[in-house]
């Protein structure tokens, strides 16, 4: 049984963290802890810094003071093996618009190094409601559309325990917002964490932890 696994160590920490971007601090002590199976809403308001933390804990940028750690090791001395089972989709659709869904899908799993076939790939693509887009250049597709080409990496992720998502709900319709929210609880249900930020609602299985950034802020 999954839940029978009792572990003594969160499995994500932050470690009084601090955060410098350009010659502003942004904000100082920041600490939290997410265990399997949590999922974890990062708020406040708008230049205080919420995307820079959430490209802290990916490694895109390194904290000025603080540490994070990965089952109880650091991401910066184990930074191999916390990326493989990281995956971390940002606010703007990383999308090269003279290629299709399918071939954008496909060159992003290749470059995180994910093993995926090209079935796997148009599966994803359906399930996330591109079966009529597959084959048509990203240049064409609206918003909403764009945003659900990265997020399909979703359906093709569920071995990396740990989702970081940079408003994934944004220029999605209501239905797509219920849907991506039934699959994020799902991920957690399963054992796996999920931190993002949002300005939406979404209808989550239960309510997320909250994180207030502006409480730590300079």
């Amino acid at each position: 049984m999954q839940h029978a696994v009792v572990q003594s160590f969160p499995m994500l920490e932050a470690r009084d963290l601090a955060c410098l971007k350009g010659d502003r601090l942004l904000f100082h002590g920041l600490a939290f802890r997410l265990q399997a199976g949590g999922l974890l809403r990062v708020a406040g308001p708008n230049g205080v810094g919420k995307t820079s933390l959430l490209r802290l804990v990916t490694g895109l940028a390194l904290p000025e003071a603080g540490e994070l750690r990965w089952r109880d090791r650091s991401t910066r001395r184990e930074r191999e093996a916390f990326h493989a089972e990281l995956l971390y989709l940002g606010h703007a659709p990383a999308l090269n618009d003279l290629l299709s869904p399918l071939e954008n899908l496909r060159f992003a799993c290749a470059a995180a190094g994910d093993e995926v076939d090209e079935e796997a790939c148009i599966r994803a693509l359906e399930r996330i409601g591109l079966a009529r887009q597959l084959d048509l250049p990203a240049r064409v597709l609206s918003q909403g559309q764009r945003r659900r080409v990265g997020l399909a990496r979703l359906f093709l992720s569920a071995a990396r325990p740990l989702w970081v998502l940079d408003e994934p709900f944004t220029a999605l319709d209501v239905h797509a917002v219920a849907d991506l929210a039934a699959t994020l609880s799902a991920h957690c249900a399963g054992g796996g964490m999920v931190m993002l930020t949002t300005h939406q609602d979404a209808p989550f299985a239960t309510p997320p932890a909250v994180l207030d950034v502006g409480a730590f802020a300079c």
